[in-house]
């Protein structure tokens, strides 16, 4: 366990103010880090400049001064050696939060991930668990090179013993995140960085905790289930929206834990609705979309009154900021996706 003061930390966690405030999605997960530091002394956080200067997009800024470089500690720039240390940690009694500065910038770390951190509780039949978290912006929408705006999630999700979690809100990247934390198993926390600044939430900070491995449903609707998660979930209400326009009324499901899928509340809308679109913006070849299309028209098949359309982004590296909308699924290519699937009778 590790060896500081928290007595402090204690003090001014009971008497936290819980007024609510207008956040947004990077000072939501800064408000749950703090949270999660100040309830458990074995919390500790690790990563890339996360320290001093507060990590490249802030996420951590003022942890160090607040609960002492033993809790938030800067790292050399070495994913593998963040991974392989936060490993051994975990699977000591410590609870940590590491954090990848760009998922494009997490595959020195895979082999860590899923050769030791997946298998860890299975490896040693649950006489050890790894309850570790591992942070990282993804996504692309910020006029970053490709190495900082990949999507991948599919490719940690075919790995049994990673959980895959992505917040579409601030609130929701406050409660993920702290049950994300509590789990006794590792997590992949992916934060769509062009959220971070893009909305604001009234948010209390009282450690209330959403369920992972759950959907959530965003909006109701009887004619079309759209199905998506992270930044995409922003573009899928708007689409919604529009549609209400034409007179179509579309439920809108928030995966937001890619794996494992919650397939039970995704069949049940789909039950309601008789269609559905998924869209998401990462590749479309081997994406979670095309997994959740397979399952539905393996066991539900019955239930579908037209195929099951996916809005992605395309095989290729993301392009550079100056093509980067025409990678990105945009509102009026879903809108043209239900059209297209809502003309089938």
């Amino acid at each position: 366990m590790v060896n500081q003061t928290t007595d402090s930390f204690s003090s001014a966690s009971a008497s936290r103010d819980l007024t609510q405030r207008d956040l947004t999605l990077v000072e939501a997960v800064n408000l749950a880090l703090a949270r999660a530091l100040s309830e458990d002394p074995n919390v500790v956080l690790l990563g890339e400049d996360i320290g001093r200067n507060g990590g490249v997009f802030r996420a951590t800024q003022g942890l160090q001064d607040r609960f002492g470089r033993e809790r938030v500690m800067d790292t050399p720039l070495a994913e593998t050696l963040i991974a392989g240390t936060a490993i051994g940690m975990a699977s000591q009694g410590l609870k940590p939060v590491a954090e990848i500065q760009f998922m494009g910038f997490i595959f020195p770390a895979m082999e860590q991930l899923v050769t030791h951190a997946a298998r860890l509780r299975n490896r040693t039949r649950g006489r050890l668990h790894c309850p570790l978290v591992v942070r990282a912006p993804f996504g692309g929408g910020i006029h970053a090179p490709e190495h900082h705006s990949e999507s991948t999630e599919a490719l940690f999700a075919h790995i049994p013993g990673i959980r895959v979690v992505i917040p579409s809100s601030p609130r929701r990247a406050y409660g993920l995140l702290l049950s994300a934390i509590d789990d006794p198993d590792p997590v992949l926390f992916l934060e769509p960085k062009r959220l971070y600044r893009a909305l604001k939430q009234p948010l209390v900070d009282d450690g209330a905790r959403l369920p992972l491995d759950k959907v959530f449903i965003l909006r109701e609707g009887s004619d079309i289930t759209l199905v998506s998660w992270g930044a995409c979930i922003q573009e899928t209400l708007e689409a919604a929206q529009a549609l209400e326009q034409q007179g179509i009324s579309a439920e809108v499901v928030d995966v937001a834990t890619v794996s494992p899928l919650d397939m039970d509340s995704i069949r049940a809308s789909v039950e309601k609705t008789g269609r559905c679109v998924i869209v998401h913006e990462a590749a479309r070849s081997g994406g979670i979309g095309a997994d959740i299309s397979a399952r539905l028209s393996e066991q539900s098949l019955d239930l579908l009154q037209a195929p099951v359309i996916r809005v992605t982004g395309f095989d290729t590296p993301m392009p550079y900021f100056r093509q980067e909308q025409l990678y990105l699924p945009q509102v009026a290519d879903m809108v043209a996706a239900v059209n297209q699937c809502m003309s089938y009778r």
